[in-house]
């Protein structure tokens, strides 16, 4: 029988209102996710930790970099994507400064988790953006030494290389961020790598679209891809603190990925949903 393929099925965002995280530890506990990014600079990643705590050894759960959030700029370090892009193009974000943010941040993870992330990515993939990327190796490679030895090879990196054909110029954009870039730093020091990314859209379309795609990323994704996913079981109720413009999209993945549906889907692909740090 062949063996199936290894697929991440990771969840953004927990802790960014009630809804994400609620909606993310249901699919979480059902099986359907293997991963989840942590929003640590979100007030709410305290009182959301526990219930995180509470799956540990069944998903790999790591740090959500964010520059660019209202919960980034309540930091102070926060930028409007567009800006952030524009400083990244005319020179890197500062490697100092972003340093010193990576430093804050995966001490808040560590704080609530009690342990280094599995993994580390990124908002809006601000972790392949120039200055970000190279603070984001050095910092990993001197923060967790001991998780780079032996067959633990340390967190392992979301590189947001996305797979041919989704969301057109976004995700060619996405790409041209600069994951290759951070691919090749990566290997430099011994962290395991993402090959590709999946589940790039414009949030729009419905159910039935979603679903659809779904077919589709998983006919077509490579062995240990990431399928990034944002799921939510309901509104958002973070009365606005998260300004969550793909609140219904949310509910439409939550619906989707909970669904018999999905079980379908992995068996008609010869997909299987697998932990990052099982197989990378």
């Amino acid at each position: 029988m062949a063996q199936a393929k290894s697929i991440i099925f990771c969840a953004d965002d927990y802790a960014a209102s009630g809804a994400i995280s609620r909606g993310i530890i249901t699919l979480a506990r059902a099986g359907r996710l293997t991963a989840t990014s942590v929003m640590t600079l979100s007030p709410r990643w305290a009182q959301d930790a526990p219930a995180l705590r509470e799956l540990r050894g069944q998903i790999d759960v790591g740090l959500h970099l964010d520059w660019t959030s209202p919960f980034a700029r309540a930091a102070g370090h926060g930028l409007p994507l567009g800006r952030a892009l524009l400083r990244a193009a005319l020179g890197g974000i500062g490697r100092d400064g972003a340093r010193a943010v990576l430093e804050r941040q995966l001490a808040a993870f560590e704080a609530q988790w009690r342990a280094p992330p599995d993994h580390v990515d990124g908002h809006q993939h601000v972790q392949q953006l120039a200055g970000i990327r190279q603070a984001l190796v050095e910092t990993l490679a001197r923060r967790y030494p001991a998780q780079m030895q032996g067959a633990n090879r340390g967190p392992w990196l979301r590189v947001s290389r996305v797979g041919a054909g989704q969301a057109g110029l976004k995700g060619r954009l996405i790409t041209a961020l600069g994951a290759s870039a951070l691919a090749r730093l990566a290997r430099r020091v011994g962290l395991p790598c993402t090959p590709e990314l999946w589940g790039v859209y414009d949030f729009a379309g419905g159910p039935v679209r979603y679903a659809a795609l779904l077919q589709d990323w998983l006919a077509r994704a490579p062995a240990r891809a990431v399928l990034m996913c944002h799921p939510a079981d309901g509104p958002d109720d973070a009365a606005g603190a998260f300004a969550d413009a793909i609140a219904q999209a949310r509910q439409w993945e939550y619906t989707t990925l909970g669904s018999a549906a999905l079980d379908q889907m992995l068996t008609r692909h010869g997909a299987a949903a697998v932990r990052g740090s099982a197989v990378l």
